[in-house]
């Protein structure tokens, strides 16, 4: 697919090699327990952004509406449940279309920017939710009630765009194949013990408290916007690979763990790998490759061999998704080889 039918295309060889020796390497590396997610400095960076992000799914103020809305709507003077259930119909429908849209744009604008967006969006819709809510409870307002109603769908837009198409997708991008499994299950786990709060703490605040308790969420989402600003980083256009040299700072090791298996062994794999490749940089203006070929090699990227060329494939050590004209600038395929 990413050479678009061509198995020897540069991009598919980069990609192929990649993945074979992160597995290979975690494959050397041994079994991992729960203890190893926060083992290194680079898993307790995924597992700070993984707990952070499983909470915030459920306690941004979207459990409010997620479970209690007749409640909310009650608050700003909405009785009838024909009204109740059209405006909750409405709503669902809307979050989906959000959610889609969102999804199309996450490769064109970015996983943070799209989390920052979300975050602050969020807070800010949130104040306008509770100061309306609060003027209808002192006033009566119908225009107040018709404001805090499109606050509400405004809050879900922010809140979309983020947290519906990219909390799985986020969380699987930053975790290694090897500890990929146990670091869900702990977001899993965190967003079932948010889910306690939401269903047993809400409904009694809101009865007892009104639009006040809107407050607490307030001065949480201004945490929460803080908090991804701080930690959570941008990963597009990157491998998961790449990804995982992001968070662990060591290029050698594909992300993995350092500390667990020491230091000694794994600089012995590394050797070994290195020692089993015997991989040399052909020239550039190799046949097949026009025009220079791409800017830069990374030696470990090359797969020899190639069909109908009688030259090595060469790939660029980062490579981004987006500038995908980039692999095909100058690639001649190899028209003459059958698969």
């Amino acid at each position: 697919y990413h050479g678009n039918g061509d198995v020897y295309h540069p991009l598919v060889d980069y990609e192929y090699n990649e993945i074979r020796e992160a597995i290979a390497l975690e494959g050397e590396l041994g079994k991992v327990s729960y203890l190893t997610l926060f083992s290194t400095p680079g898993n307790r960076r995924r597992m700070r952004i993984i707990i952070g992000l499983g909470v915030f799914s459920q306690w941004s103020g979207n459990g409010l509406v997620s479970y209690y809305i007749n409640i909310i709507l009650e608050t700003i003077g909405i009785e009838a449940a024909g009204t109740k259930t059209l405006i909750n119909g409405i709503l669902q429908i809307f979050n989906f279309g959000m959610a889609i849209t969102a999804a199309m744009f996450v490769e064109k604008v970015g996983r943070r920017k799209l989390f920052l967006t979300s975050n602050f969006g969020m807070l800010i819709v949130f104040v306008g939710w509770t100061v309306t809510s609060a003027v209808f409870q002192d006033t009566g307002s119908k225009v107040a009630a018709n404001f805090t109603i499109v606050m509400i769908f405004l809050y879900y837009a922010f809140y979309d765009i983020a947290y519906t198409p990219l909390l799985v997708a986020y969380a699987v991008e930053i975790l290694p194949f090897t500890i990929r499994a146990k670091g869900f299950a702990v977001m899993s786990f965190t967003i079932s013990l948010t889910l306690i709060f939401n269903q047993y703490v809400n409904p009694v605040a809101l009865e007892r408290l009104g639009w006040k308790y809107y407050l607490f969420y307030v001065g949480w989402l201004a945490f929460e916007a803080v908090f991804i600003f701080m930690y959570l980083w941008e990963t597009k256009g990157r491998t998961l690979e790449q990804t995982a040299v992001l968070f662990d700072g060591e290029p050698e090791t594909d992300g993995l763990f350092v500390e667990e298996v020491g230091v000694p062994k794994l600089r012995d794999v590394e050797k070994q790998r290195r020692q089993s490749r015997k991989l040399d940089s052909p020239p550039m203006g190799t046949t097949g490759i026009k025009d220079g070929g791409p800017t830069s090699v990374s030696p470990a990227m090359i797969r020899r061999d190639r069909p109908g060329t009688g030259s090595s494939t060469k790939s660029s050590e980062h490579y981004e998704m987006k500038p995908q004209y980039e692999w095909e600038r100058g690639y001649t395929s190899p028209r003459d080889v059958k698969f």
